[in-house]
Formats: structure tokens, C-alpha cells, sequence
């Protein structure tokens, strides 16, 4: 006779060590056992006897039990063993938990760390963890659909008008899904397919003082600054040597020879990966002696004021610079580098490669080759000098060169 709810739920284990059986139709049947009530289904495969485990009572219910044995009974039609088909899912599934977007994510960042600048890395770790696992890192990666990637992340982020940064991570989702591809745990990269589904990226321009007579008032800004003094140091040299702020705030002593007045930065502290040197003009040498004293013993030349064990904040400058008047819309600390750009050409007539090489782009020469590191060093320490000496005379309030004609 058929099983009911209603036995199922009262009935008690008696005496029966083994535990007893309680059969419903289709050879399913509920073992009661001192621990509890268990579904069971035995079958015939391949001319032995075997037994299915449905699951435990209550989680699985009486008709549930049902539903389980009948697609036992489908399989066995098809010739496939209903044993051998539960591991397999069972192994499927724990395979697709050990293989979560998070967990092939934190995987590939590991994998590909020494392709990245410590700073990088730390960027994109960042932007993964806030911006993509809060939403789809539970997920197995190779269960993701493209609109699962769009609705659940990159719509998110354009909604709060972070375009650029929806642009970023589609690209990081798609090297997490190509190293899934490679390494066998995802069919294909479908961050690809969401191409074009993105709305424009957004021009970025960092704000720039690049008139002369403003670039005048600038200076004496920076001049009249009272501050702490590597805060002050920081500006000036902003100015002076208009590299990035990341690579200025990063300089190490080591990294500067005051007898020989170059600042040589090393190949994995700047953005497009090649060494650089920087000369140093009489007034950044006499910045950098004065630094000595109080930085000097450590290993940043503007360490943070909390710890000398880090360097300054990235926001230093820029905080400077808005205490001083000048919000993010006129000027900024990568400003100095549009400045430096726009005035050593169109104000000082510098030669336009000499101005590349220090701004450290790449340059080629006629046979289409970069340049190296040490190219046209003389030439460019004497122009260092020249912008040095016309920072001091715009301070000064000195008489204004006029821009040059684009004509």
C-alpha cells in the first residue's frame, strides 16, 4: 500500500537495529532509523543490485521523494545509471562552487600579479571586490550570461554616472573569463559579447593653467603657500619636473644624485614601463638639500606625515592646490604636465621631442625605433633649466612672453 503524509510524519523507529522499511510504490521506500527518516530506492543496473539515497524526511517530502525516483525510473530507461548520474552532478556541482567568479578572480590576480605595478594591482583588486564579486562572485563563472555581467555590474555603474569605470571593469571581467577559458573552468569570454552595449566612454582632461600670466599667479601662489614643508616641496617640484604625481609622491632618495643632478626613476614605478631621468635644475637641487635633513634618513624623499614608512597621500597636492584657490576645474597636480607641454612649446619654442622625452612618452626615431632613456640627456637638462629659470621669473611677476600663433 502507498505511503501517505500522514504516516510519514508519525511514524517511529522501533527496535530494529538495521532500521525498517516502509515501502511506497516503484521499489521507493522510507528506512526509519534511530537518526531518522531516510528515502530509498533500490534498482537493477547492469545486472546488480543497487540501492539510490533520495535524501532525509522532512527536507525532502513524501511527493518530492516521488518526483526523485520517477526520474531515477527516466534514466534507467535510457540505459544510464541513476548512481552514477547523482555523483556526477554531485562532483558538477562542486566543482561549479569551487569555481565561483570570486574565487577564479582572486585565482587570475595571483596568476598575473608580477605583470602589475603594486599600485595597479592594488586598483583592480579594489575594483573587483567593490564594484563586481559583491554582486556576481557567488556565481559559477561558467553558469554567467552576458546580461548577467550587464543588468547585475556595468548597468550599475552607469547608472551612478561611472562610465568610464563600467568600461574598466567589462575589460577586468574579461580577462578573468579568458583566464577561465584557458585554464578549462568557462567556455568563452562573455564580457566580449558586450561590446558597443556600453554607452561612450567620457573624455578625461585633467585641468591645466597653461596661459602665462595665470601661470604667473600660479606661482606666486605656490610661493606665498604656508604649509608643512614637504607639502610645499611637493608643489614646487609638481612644477618644476612636471612628471606624474604618482611618480613624484613615490620618489625614493636613492633614486636622486644630487652630485650628478638627475633623478633616475626605475622602470616599475612609471606608467608605460621604461626607466626614466628626470635632470635636475638648480632650483629643484636646492629643494631636494633642503628636504635632506628632515626626509633624508628614510626611504621617501615627501613621506607621509603619519608615517615615514609610506609615501605622501595622492591627495596632498591637489589639496594644496584647492586650499590655495584653484579648484579641480582650473588646476590639478597632473596639471603640471598640460602646463609644462603647452608652455615649453607654444611660449619657450622648446623642441617638441625633447618635450615628449621628458614628459616620458614614447618617442621614435626615423627608423620608427623608441628612443632610449638617456636620449638627448644634455639637451634636455639645459631645457629643465631654461622652464626652471621662467617658473622663477613668472613668480617674480616678470613681463609675459606672449603664446605663439597657431598660424
Amino acid at each position: 500500500m502507498a505511503l501517505t503524509d500522514t504516516f510519514v510524519r508519525q511514524v517511529k523507529w522501533k527496535d530494529r537495529p538495521a532500521g525498517e522499511k516502509h515501502a511506497d510504490a516503484g521499489n521507493l521506500y522510507l528506512l526509519v532509523k534511530p537518526a531518522g527518516k531516510y528515502w530509498r530506492m533500490d534498482y537493477a543496473f547492469a545486472g546488480k543490485r543497487k540501492t539510490l539515497a533520495l535524501g532525509v524526511y522532512p527536507a525532502v517530502s513524501l511527493a518530492l521523494a516521488r518526483q526523485k525516483r520517477d526520474r531515477a525510473k527516466g534514466l534507467l530507461a535510457h540505459g544510464i545509471d541513476p548512481g552514477t548520474a547523482k555523483r556526477e552532478e554531485k562532483q558538477a556541482q562542486a566543482e561549479a562552487a569551487a569555481n565561483t567568479f570570486e574565487a577564479v578572480a582572486t585565482e587570475w590576480l595571483g596568476k598575473t600579479a608580477a605583470d602589475r605595478k603594486p599600485i595597479t594591482q592594488a586598483k583592480v583588486t579594489v575594483l573587483l571586490n567593490k564594484d563586481v564579486t559583491p554582486f556576481i562572485g557567488h556565481l559559477p563563472i561558467a553558469s554567467i550570461k552576458p546580461k548577467d555581467l550587464l543588468d547585475m555590474v556595468l548597468r550599475k555603474l552607469e547608472g551612478r554616472g561611472a562610465v568610464d569605470t563600467a568600461h574598466r571593469v567589462r575589460q577586468l571581467c574579461g580577462q578573468v573569463f579568458r583566464y577561465a577559458v584557458a585554464t578549462g573552468r568557462a567556455e568563452r569570454d562573455i564580457a566580449a559579447d558586450l561590446r558597443g552595449a556600453l554607452a561612450a566612454k567620457q573624455e578625461t582632461h585633467y585641468a591645466a593653467v597653461t596661459e602665462p600670466k595665470a601661470l604667473g599667479a600660479l606661482m606666486r601662489a605656490i610661493h606665498g603657500y604656508v604649509g608643512l614643508p614637504v607639502t610645499v616641496a611637493a608643489l614646487k617640484l609638481s612644477a618644476l619636473t612636471f612628471v606624474r604625481p604618482g611618480e613624484l609622491r613615490g620618489a625614493e632618495w636613492e633614486e636622486i644624485d644630487l652630485d650628478t643632478r638627475e633623478w633616475r626613476i626605475a622602470a616599475a614605478r612609471m606608467k608605460m614601463g621604461v626607466a626614466h631621468i628626470v635632470p635636475l635644475s638648480d632650483q629643484a637641487v636646492q629643494i631636494l638639500e633642503g628636504l635632506k635633513p628632515l626626509t633624508g634618513h628614510g626611504r621617501f624623499v615627501l613621506p607621509s606625515v603619519r608615517t615615514g614608512e609610506r609615501p605622501m597621500s595622492e591627495n596632498t597636492v591637489n589639496a594644496a592646490l584647492r586650499s590655495l584657490g584653484y579648484s579641480t576645474e582650473m588646476h590639478t597636480a597632473h596639471g603640471f604636465r598640460a602646463t609644462a607641454r603647452t608652455v615649453l612649446d607654444e611660449v619657450l619654442g622648446e623642441r617638441v621631442d625633447l618635450i615628449e622625452h621628458q614628459l616620458a612618452h614614447e618617442v621614435k626615431d626615423p627608423n620608427g625605433r623608441a628612443y632610449n632613456r638617456t636620449a638627448h640627456l644634455p639637451a634636455r637638462r639645459e631645457m629643465m633649466q631654461r622652464w626652471a629659470d621662467y617658473l622663477d621669473r613668472q613668480a617674480a611677476g616678470a613681463e609675459v612672453i606672449p603664446m605663439r600663433s597657431a598660424a
